[in-house]
């Protein structure tokens, strides 16, 4: 697939190298132009480009940035992405380093204000996993210790092409659900953070409560 991903820090590129290696097309972009990411580019075969055009023809868009930082996309980032482009949102809402956010203090899920921001359906996924285990931890199908990670969003279609892009990178995918219950995979949740198999990784989302814990609120 062609596939553009928004962000070059920890899990964005990773994410490069995962997706790049398992044959997929790969644009990346970043805050500070395509030229910082000359060794990534050379390390993947990916093609660095300006956030402005990195969707271009994509099917699929990663947005892997600074939750705070979703508002200042370009508006018409989407534009001319492929039809029917599907759209992951990986971002955590941390209010010591994104601010208070009002909407997600009253409950609002850290994924659907990035869906109202960008005026686009998203689907969550990899937002819990360590940005090392996305190298780490992947293992072939069947592999007795390979582990799951979860998928949230409202659009069948959308969520099974993100599963599949899991399985690719070598882990099993867990429905999560639909975006409105995408709490159940945020920061402070039993499933966020831990190395889990399928089963186990059921039972932490069903386990998931929606207040969001006093760590995880701004003051």
């Amino acid at each position: 697939m062609k596939i553009a991903i928004i962000g070059a820090g920890n899990i964005g590129g990773n994410l490069t190298r995962r997706l790049s290696a398992a044959g997929h097309d790969v644009t990346v972009a970043n805050s500070r132009g395509p030229e910082t990411l000359a060794e990534l580019a050379a390390e993947t075969g990916a093609t660095p480009a300006l956030t402005r055009d990195a969707a271009r023809g994509a099917e699929v868009v990663v947005i892997t940035i600074p939750l705070i930082a979703v508002a200042d996309l370009p508006a018409d980032l989407l534009d001319d992405a492929a039809d029917g482009v599907v759209v992951i949102d990986t971002n955590n809402y941390y209010y010591q380093r994104d601010g208070r956010i009002a909407e997600i203090e009253d409950g609002l899920t850290e994924s659907e204000w990035v869906s109202r921001r960008i005026g686009r359906p998203v689907i969550k996924a990899f937002n819990g996993i360590f940005a090392h285990n996305l190298i780490d931890a992947a293992r072939a199908k069947g592999d007795p210790e390979r582990i799951a990670l979860p998928v949230a969003g409202d659009d069948p279609q959308a969520k099974a092409v993100v599963m599949g892009l899991i399985d690719d990178i070598g882990f099993d995918a867990v429905d999560a659900g639909p975006l409105a219950d995408s709490w159940r995979m945020q920061p402070g949740t039993p499933s966020y953070g831990p190395e889990l198999k399928i089963e186990a990784l059921r039972g932490a989302l069903a386990a998931a409560t929606p207040e969001r814990p006093a760590e995880h609120r701004a003051a």
